[in-house]
């Protein structure tokens, strides 16, 4: 803490006069003046300076006064508010985390087999480069795009290992804010949380299409594709490969292609987000889909990927980011300023997380054990979301449609809840989740399927 000296001037009339200043009548303030008023008040200090005395106060006051108390994550909070809960039925289905059935986080058997593999070549723990791990880059730009596919062959992927998902889109953002100064970024709406955050620091401007239609709980295609359309030419879209976050709507195939034909006539630029492939359907090429179909087209794109969901490497902090051009020799530019823009933000990424994926996305056994895994966390994901549905209309007879929670994929299901109803949700029911009425099925399991339909009925029935 600082310590400002206050001039007693302040706190009292007589207090600034000095010794050879002292009016007919009055009291000469001097030494002993001090101490009798020690003990009064600690406050009060005497410095000397030339035969003056003057009276100052010391008042703590932070440099850091003006910093306001930031509000808690909207998703990261819900957690943080499940943990002091100390109901016995408290369910937290706000961060998109796997769990078992018993509701336990896991660890990948194939997760351990890599790390097993590491201790026994006895790996050391040196700097990578800036860009990262070399077998790290080649085998995801190869999961992603496919070995065989041109962009892969021709060179024309530059690929840069970046904190996970979050630290990919953030240098992707920088690499905007710096090469295509101006440009906007179209985000659907809604979005994950974070991608606003990640623009905002970053000084990109953005504005939102239309995705989620309220009245059928599913995409609202026509006025997606219609702000699409009306956005600045040359603006990127941000596009979640699949397993759309929040709201689990993904675009069938013929409305991919469709958003591709607006994005080409209109020069943008495709961003993807892909943060579920493999973990969305059970299958690796399956969800990469949208992204190939727009790479086969020739167009100029990035892509952010995370491991934190299909590699459970959620500490580990392992992802990357790809900017497919338009050659080989556009490609190296663009990596090398990427790596730039790396290097003052956290020099180099860690090792880790980076050698794990190598190891099992390198190796052909460890690899087919991985889809394996995968499809058996897909694969129960499934069967919450087919056992909540089953119990939802068995139990709720006011004749609502509640099929839309079939039709969405991945972890995540937006009930169609609102901001009261969520909050009778926690407040009533202990069930934790985000305002907007997302819930992680990969936080629910089979038994608890029974009380978290008993709930959303009463929500959303009961509370306006």
């Amino acid at each position: 803490m600082a310590s400002t000296m206050l001039s007693l001037a302040s706190v009292s009339p007589s207090a600034s006069l000095s010794t050879h200043e002292t009016p007919k009548g009055k009291v000469k303030l001097g030494r002993s003046f001090l101490s009798l008023n020690k003990e009064r008040n600690n406050l009060f200090a005497k410095t000397e300076s030339f035969g003056r005395i003057s009276m100052v106060a010391a008042v703590n006051v932070s440099k850091f006064e003006g910093v306001t108390m930031a509000p808690p994550d909207p998703i990261l909070g819900v957690s943080e508010a499940f943990k002091a809960s100390t109901n016995q039925s408290k369910l937290n289905l706000g961060v998109g985390a796997y769990r078992t059935e018993e509701l336990q986080p896991y660890v990948l058997d194939v997760v351990k087999k890599a790390e097993n593999l590491m201790i026994e070549r006895g790996e050391n723990k040196e700097y990578l480069p800036i860009e990262g791990l070399a077998a790290f880059n080649k085998v995801t730009a190869e999961l992603l795009f496919g070995a065989d596919n041109p962009v892969i062959k021709q060179q024309k992927v530059s690929t840069v290992q970046g904190l996970s998902g979050t630290g990919s889109l953030r240098l992707a953002a920088a690499l905007i804010e710096r090469y295509f100064p101006g440009a906007k970024v179209l985000i659907s709406s809604p979005t994950w949380g974070n991608h606003k955050n990640i623009f905002n620091d970053s000084r990109v401007p953005w504005s939102e299409y239309r995705y989620y239609d309220p009245k059928t709980v599913g995409l609202d295609f026509e006025g997606m594709i219609s702000d699409i359309k009306a956005a600045p030419e040359g603006s990127f879209v941000l596009l979640h490969g699949c397993a759309h976050n929040p709201t689990g709507i993904d675009p069938t195939p013929d409305q991919w292609e469709k958003i591709a034909d607006v994005i080409q006539e209109k020069n943008h630029i495709p961003f993807f987000d892909v943060a579920y492939q493999g973990f969305a359907s059970g299958s690796l090429d399956t969800d990469a889909a949208s992204v190939r179909l727009f790479a086969a087209r020739g167009l100029e794109l990035l892509v952010a990927q995370s491991y934190s969901k299909n590699l459970g490497l959620y500490a580990e902090r392992i992802g990357a980011i790809n900017v497919v051009c338009t050659s080989s020799d556009t490609a190296t530019r663009v990596k090398s300023q990427l790596k730039r823009i790396a290097r003052p933000m956290y020099s180099n990424p860690p090792v880790h997380g980076a050698r794990i994926v190598a190891n099992v996305v390198g190796d052909p056994t460890l690899f087919g054990e991985w889809k394996a895994e995968m499809e058996m966390m897909a694969g129960r994901i499934k069967n919450v979301r087919q056992k909540l549905y089953d119990n939802l209309t068995a139990k709720d007879k006011s004749g609502k449609d509640w099929s839309f929670i079939l039709k969405q994929i991945g972890m995540f299901s937006f009930t169609g809840l609102n901001k009261a109803q969520t909050e009778n949700m926690t407040n009533k029911w202990h069930v934790y989740m985000t305002k907007d009425g997302r819930i992680s099925l990969a936080g629910l399991s089979l038994a608890k399927c029974e009380y978290l339909s008993d709930a959303i009925i009463d929500s959303y029935h009961n509370v306006s």
